[in-house]
């Protein structure tokens, strides 16, 4: 069997990996068939190995085809046995080559043991990995050493690393199609989520009781924009969230060693515009209820100053992880963040703001610039299979109409970012203009009218969801405490 391979010149897998038949590339022949025949003698060992192996570590592109069909079995509950696959082969040429249908059963015959299986799963898997290591090497090499490519250095790295990762957390270099079979299944785990909590949300929750409601939580490989007017308090939001996901993380670790989240997660921050401590300020300002004014004075009484350094060592304990480098390309901003995943996971990303992440390359006109932005945000997204939230920046016309309520026509280069975002939401503050419409003091009747009107619109806040992708558009009404630049639910 393994002279077989070796004397055909190229194999490549579903993948469409080209693996070099070489007696130097790492194989093990003997353990697939085992692992394959235990699979046909006992369909269950596939509940101890479904989350370890994928039809592509296989090296044999013969064993690929089983296993794939075996799985296809399982998963539709019917046996998958020598008898039951041999009229999925009975054409098939390279079990020809093997010997034909026997080969299934010599297969079983070379069964493996139940408690064996994972053990073949894994070492198989890691053979694979190895074959992918070694073709993206050479990839690597001949890429750096041609002139003609026409990819810079810096693009070539930011490649190859998103190939890395892609091997390191997938086992393979790329997704390519998948069976709907697969994807349907996803679905109905996103569902059943759901429905576990009640017909709550499946994606993470913000903290928002009335935001989540309307968009089911943060769907992981959605883009989200999260845009308004300076003052509006786009990064307020966007800590308050960041904060209450990440203060509630929570995970439990099943038998097999995988893990499942529970609920909150692990946070990336890129704050762009302010420093990482002027940050944990706004955190922990929020979190202690001292005013942030008297936070940077340092006018503060002996409760408070307790208060505060009670709330910092609380949240020491919380996985939020802030990168304030400023004016990183948005490839660089995609490789920190999967090292992040790697390092410590990552299961939502924020970004402030978007207009500040520079191109890996220049273009010809900003709108070209800001699109390469967006397009990679949104790959970040579902290269990292997490949900990305980017604030935004809006044009000076929202300041010209007498409803200065936002609408995607005011996002800054806004073709791109409606188009390549699942989700946009504009905040929007009424206080904060009425309150620079204040009327003279001597003209009773309208200051009358003003204070009226600013006691109606104190401490609220509108968050419109403009364009939701999986969901209906409307708005949520919010509490805002500029004191400890803090939304809130808002009491009916």
């Amino acid at each position: 069997m393994s002279d077989l391979i070796h004397s055909s010149p190229l194999k490549t897998t579903d993948e469409g990996n080209l693996l070099e038949s070489s007696p130097y590339m790492p194989q093990n022949i003997e353990a697939e068939q085992g692992l394959l025949g235990a699979l046909l003698v006992n369909n269950e060992v596939y509940d101890k190995i479904s989350q370890l192996i994928h039809s592509s570590h296989f090296f044999d592109p013969v064993h690929q085809r089983i296993y794939e069909v075996v799985v296809e079995k399982i998963s539709r509950n019917s046996l998958a046995s020598p008898v039951t696959l041999k009229t999925y082969f009975q054409n098939d040429p390279g079990l020809k080559e093997l010997g034909g249908i026997s080969y299934l059963a010599k297969l079983a015959a070379s069964a493996i043991s139940l408690f064996a299986a994972v053990d073949y799963a894994k070492l198989i898997c890691e053979l694979a990995l190895r074959r992918n290591l070694i073709n993206l090497g050479r990839e690597i090499s001949e890429k750096a050493l041609s002139a003609d490519i026409p990819e810079s250095p810096e693009e070539q790295i930011s490649t190859a690393e998103s190939r890395l990762y892609n091997i390191a957390e997938k086992g393979s270099e790329m997704t390519g199609f998948i069976p709907l079979l697969s994807a349907s299944k996803e679905a109905i785990v996103i569902a059943n989520k759901a429905y576990q909590q009640d017909g709550g949300i499946s994606g993470i929750s913000t903290g928002l009781i009335d935001l989540d409601k309307k968009l089911g939580g943060l769907h992981d490989s959605d883009l989200l924009i999260i845009a308004g007017r300076p003052s509006m308090g786009k990064t307020s939001l966007a800590t308050n969230m960041a904060f209450s996901i990440a203060s509630s993380y929570e995970k439990r670790v099943n038998e097999d060693g995988t893990e499942d989240l529970l609920k909150g997660g692990v946070v990336g921050f890129f704050s762009l515009e302010m420093s990482s401590a002027q940050l944990a300020t706004r955190i922990l300002s929020e979190n202690s209820k001292v005013p942030s004014d008297k936070i940077r004075k340092g006018d503060l009484t002996e409760n408070e100053f307790r208060g505060f350094i009670e709330s910092a060592q609380d949240i020491e304990k919380c996985p939020l992880y802030i990168d304030d480098t400023a004016a990183l390309p948005i490839s660089a901003l995609a490789g920190r963040a999967r090292r992040l995943k790697r390092m410590y996971g990552l299961d939502i990303l924020f970004i402030d703001y978007l207009q500040l992440i520079r191109p890996s390359s220049s273009r010809d006109s900003r709108v070209n610039e800001i699109s390469e932005i967006t397009q990679g945000l949104k790959s970040i997204a579902k290269e990292l299979n997490i949900p990305v939230v980017a604030l935004s920046q809006l044009s000076r016309q929202v300041e010209a109409r007498d409803d200065k309520r936002p609408q995607l026509s005011d996002l800054r280069e806004s073709g791109s970012i409606e188009q390549d975002s699942d989700v946009v939401m504009f905040i929007f503050r009424e206080e904060y203009y009425k309150e620079r419409e204040k009327p003279d003091e001597n003209d009773v009747e309208s200051f009358l009218k003003w204070q009226e009107d600013m006691s109606r619109l104190h401490g609220r806040a509108e968050l419109i969801i403009s364009k939701q992708r999986h969901g209906p558009i409307g708005t949520v009404d919010l509490s805002f405490q500029s004191k400890f630049t803090s939304f809130g639910n808002l009491a009916k």
